[in-house]
């Protein structure tokens, strides 16, 4: 299973970034896919997921209302578009896949090796 993400960069604050990851290796059906964040010296913490079959999405508190995570099946791709991003929101982003509670970096099987977003001016 190999799960790609990309699309990280920098931005300036107020701007907009859209993250790919890519997976690949098996069938994700009952699978969860899931974005994290890990800021220098903090502990990696969810951002959002979103349930392969279903759709079915949830976000952290902090991204509610700014960012989107969605899925292309076909081409086996999940997506999180970020607007209005912070200096807060700095971070390696990693994508990840799992099938038990996607709250929790526990509930994930597989993950891939992150991509850096810099929010800065």
């Amino acid at each position: 299973v190999q799960l790609q993400a990309s699309g990280g960069g920098l931005v300036q604050p107020g701007g907009s970034l859209r993250l790919s990851c890519t997976a690949s290796g098996r069938s994700f059906s009952g699978f969860v896919m899931g974005w994290f964040r890990q800021a220098p010296g903090q502990e990696r913490e969810f951002v959002a997921s979103i349930w392969w079959s279903s759709g079915m999405y949830d976000y952290s508190e902090s991204a509610k209302g700014r960012f989107a995570i969605s899925r292309d099946r076909d081409k086996s791709t999940v997506y999180l578009q970020m607007n209005s991003l912070r200096s807060e929101d700095t971070a390696v982003y990693y994508c990840a896949s799992g099938r038990n509670s996607p709250f929790s970096q526990d509930g994930y099987d597989y993950w891939g090796p992150g991509t850096q977003v810099t929010v800065s001016s």
